[in-house]
């Protein structure tokens, strides 16, 4: 089933590439060696031995502010000690307790070292906002660890520890995962250091609106909270994806991130402490069944650009809102979240094909990839018409609105001041306040313009409307 239309700023750049130490070749365990008997079933001891030691459990500790506690003491009679006033002086700060106490949170989380100098992967949200972060390796020893390189939008963490004799994981190759692989996961869940569970891959590529680069690999190895950074193991041993996410009201369902995806962060927090991002420039959705229809595609694979920003590298390379991209440099895209997981892997700079399908002709479009900078973002009256046939009730805009909305040269629009909530313009998200820029790829300058549109559509047709909504621009497309 097709995710709701997204609207995306894409681009992630990556530098670099790990060397020497930073990732460790180690020798992978033969998966021959958990199979044993007439049943052929699997035992991760020797597996749970090797790598025990290269995962750590992390404890964070956020300096609290004063908290008001209630004073518990007014129920006792006037001069009395009330027997309970002993308990909470202990717990919530002794006498004078019913003012403000401070208390400290702490939150559990874990990791696994990459290198021998004490570097650690973990998740950006088990470190995030910490005052302090300890580290316990197996065998009990701790360590205090300081916040090298975080990336929110990845949730990847590097912390690094002072210690000697410590042995990094292996890294394997996320993309070689295939769903019915055996997995094993090892963590601190709910303070319960170094605990071992396993499952299967039971999916990939999951979109789970973590954030613009979703691509977690799915597990029904049991992942519970405090199990977050910590590994996800292949049979041989070595590392294919960073224990990330839950479904609170499900069992057996959990996320990682591709540790293909995590080497390639990994560098650049080392070296920087945070990740410089490409910038293709566009705003992509979805395709539905009924724009594919409306623009006479094949099938619904791609990503479909609804806003081309001005003066960005996509604009300079010739990108058109309704483009559909179909492939980047010979990979195919089937659905519009691939797109940023595919650009996450490309360096500022580089330049890149892509594959695009506009007015049903296929052309390639060569883009050098810019650099996102942090936070860039990009008449007349009101006389009123209904359009019965698509649900519609339009005006025109107001040249303030006009010059306040910053429309698209030579393409006014209308603005949708009511839908019928029976409409089809209804069921596919048609909001009043939307604007309207194009239907059926005629060009709406005023409210007469929808008019003359509407009724050159017959009943039974698509009708594709191309609309503005805040910052970014959709396409919606529904049955007349």
């Amino acid at each position: 089933m097709k995710k709701r239309s997204l609207f995306l700023i894409i681009g992630v750049a990556l530098l670099g590439v790990l060397s020497g130490e930073t990732l460790p070749a180690n020798p992978s365990i033969q998966p021959s060696a958990f199979f044993s008997g007439s049943s052929g079933l699997p035992s991760f001891v020797e597996l749970a031995k090797k790598v025990g030691p290269s995962v750590v459990n992390i404890s964070t500790t956020k300096n609290a502010k004063k908290v008001q506690v209630p004073d518990m003491k007014r129920f006792g009679p006037p001069g009395s000690r009330d027997p309970f006033d002993d308990f909470f002086d202990h717990f919530f700060g002794g006498p004078g307790f019913g003012g403000p106490v401070e208390r400290p949170q702490k939150s559990l989380g874990s990791g696994f070292i990459i290198n021998h100098e004490g570097y650690i992967l973990t998740n950006n949200h088990v470190v995030e906002g910490a005052d302090e972060i300890q580290v316990q390796l197996d065998g009990n020893k701790k360590y205090q660890a300081k916040v090298i390189g975080t990336d929110p939008k990845t949730d990847i963490a590097v912390i690094k520890i002072e210690a000697k004799n410590i042995s990094p994981v292996a890294l394997g190759d996320s993309d070689q995962l295939q769903v019915g692989d055996w997995v094993l996961a090892v963590g601190n869940p709910f303070g319960l250091d170094h605990t071992v569970t396993a499952g299967i891959v039971s999916a990939k590529g999951r979109v789970i609106g973590a954030g613009p680069y979703d691509n977690f690999i799915q597990t029904d190895a049991s992942i519970n909270p405090g199990n977050s950074g910590g590994p996800l193991f292949n049979l041989q041993g070595q590392v294919v994806g960073v224990n990330t996410a839950i479904v609170a009201s499900g069992q057996g369902i959990g996320f990682a991130i591709p540790i293909n995806m995590a080497k390639q962060l990994v560098p650049q927090l080392m070296s920087s402490g945070k990740v410089t991002r490409a910038w293709l420039g566009v705003g992509i959705q979805d395709i539905t069944s009924d724009l594919a229809k409306s623009f006479n595609l094949p099938d619904e694979n791609g990503a479909l650009i609804s806003n081309v920003f001005p003066g960005s590298p996509a604009d300079k390379a010739g990108l058109k809102n309704g483009d559909i991209i179909r492939a980047l440099n010979g990979k195919e895209i089937h659905e519009s979240h691939e797109l940023p997981a595919m650009v996450a892997l490309l360096p500022v700079g580089q330049s890149i094909d892509l594959k695009v399908l506009r007015d049903g002709k296929e052309l390639t479009l060569k883009v050098n990839l810019g650099e996102m900078e942090k936070g860039e973002k990009l008449a007349a009256s009101s006389t009123k018409v209904n359009s019965e046939e698509l649900g519609l009730e339009c005006r025109d805009l107001t040249p303030e609105e006009m010059n306040e909305l910053q429309l698209p040269k030579g393409n006014h629009g209308v603005i949708i001041s009511g839908v019928d909530p029976s409409s089809e313009a209804a069921s596919v998200g048609v909001q009043v306040g939307d604007i309207l820029l194009s239907l059926n790829n005629v060009k709406i300058n005023n409210s007469s313009d929808v008019s003359a549109a509407s009724k050159k559509i017959k009943k039974g047709e698509i009708v594709r409307l191309f609309i503005k909504r805040g910052d970014a621009t959709i396409y919606l497309a529904f049955k007349k």
